[in-house]
């Protein structure tokens, strides 16, 4: 399965040294977690310093819009249900269905 097709929005975590989770949405994950690990200006300023960091886990959610309403709903998860997103190990679906958010058409 490849990471990165450059129409399909994608959900990311990322875990930092303190296991402290970060969430994202891109195009293409191996890009930006690739930015993220080099610190620079197009590194997000949470994870600078906070490193190593650790892709943890990401879904293909489809567009934008629903990348967007995952990323607010995880942001919002106390920290131990995003521990938990990364054990499950969730359909694109299943992630969609537990967070009550519906993929846009």
């Amino acid at each position: 399965m490849s990471l990165s097709p450059q129409s399909e929005w994608w959900l990311y975590l990322i875990q930092v040294r303190q296991g402290a989770m970060y969430t994202g949405i891109t195009l293409d994950v191996q890009r930006r977690f690739k930015e993220h690990q080099g610190g620079g200006a197009r590194a997000a300023k949470y994870l600078r310093g906070k490193g190593p960091l650790t892709l943890v886990a990401c879904w293909c959610v489809g567009d934008r819009s629903t990348a967007l309403r995952l990323e607010r709903k995880i942001k919002r998860l106390p920290a131990q249900e995003k521990q938990k997103l990364t054990e499950i190990n969730e359909s694109t679906e299943d992630l969609l269905i537990r967070l009550k958010c519906s993929k846009t058409t």
